[in-house]
């Protein structure tokens, strides 16, 4: 289902940045794809964390087939070998059992946060071993559909920004920021659509 903001987000990117403009009107028909389930999408973020987009769609795969579900509860009760052998890291095994039990005893609770600010949001997340900034900010994206979001730290993005508004330079934290004020309050959205720049087919979390 298509975030209710989405069109009017387009329309408004497109009128205050020609560069996103003209990326928007190459991809008329695609969105993003939310996930309603924000223990799926942390958990897909930790996978993906330090490797290719290839690679983790990869490890998902097997996760996906070792699992009956992606739950707290499935997540624990697979056993520290199990997930090793989806092609997880050790540390990557902690850091899942450690959002698993959060999850699963109530330490985290996802319907707290339809009332919390952005940055509450990531200040709890970052609580959690292996969860940082970039992880809180996929979830505000992908799950909460957040419209105003930037991860400045993401690669895909400052790589989208250099090849988009830089001619391939290299673009600092301060330049990009000062780019994307035009997109505010739709940050999420310009985001999205400089991915789509680099990499045709959505990533999902």
């Amino acid at each position: 289902m298509k975030p209710v903001y989405w069109d009017r987000a387009k329309r408004e990117l497109s009128r205050s940045d020609p560069v996103l403009g003209a990326i928007i009107r190459r991809y008329p028909r695609i969105h993003l794809v939310p996930r309603g389930d924000p223990f799926h999408t942390l958990a897909r973020s930790i996978v993906g964390q330090q490797i290719s987009v290839k690679a983790a769609q990869a490890v998902w795969n097997r996760l996906l087939e070792a699992l009956p579900a992606v739950t707290p509860e499935h997540a624990l009760g697979a056993g520290t070998q199990r997930l090793l052998s989806c092609g997880l890291s050790r540390r990557k095994v902690e850091y899942l059992a450690d959002l698993a039990e959060r999850f699963a005893s109530g330490r985290i609770v996802p319907a707290r946060w339809q009332t919390m600010g952005d940055e509450e949001v990531i200040a709890e997340l970052t609580e959690v071993r292996g969860i940082g900034r970039w992880t809180a900010e996929m979830l505000l994206i992908f799950s909460l559909l957040r419209p105003d979001v930037l991860p400045v730290d993401d690669l895909g993005l400052q790589r989208g920004v250099s090849l988009g508004y830089r001619g391939g330079r290299r673009v600092s934290e301060t330049g990009l920021r000062r780019i994307a004020r035009s997109w505010s309050p739709w940050r999420s959205v310009a985001t999205w659509y400089l991915w789509r720049s680099l990499d045709p087919l959505p990533v999902e979390y």
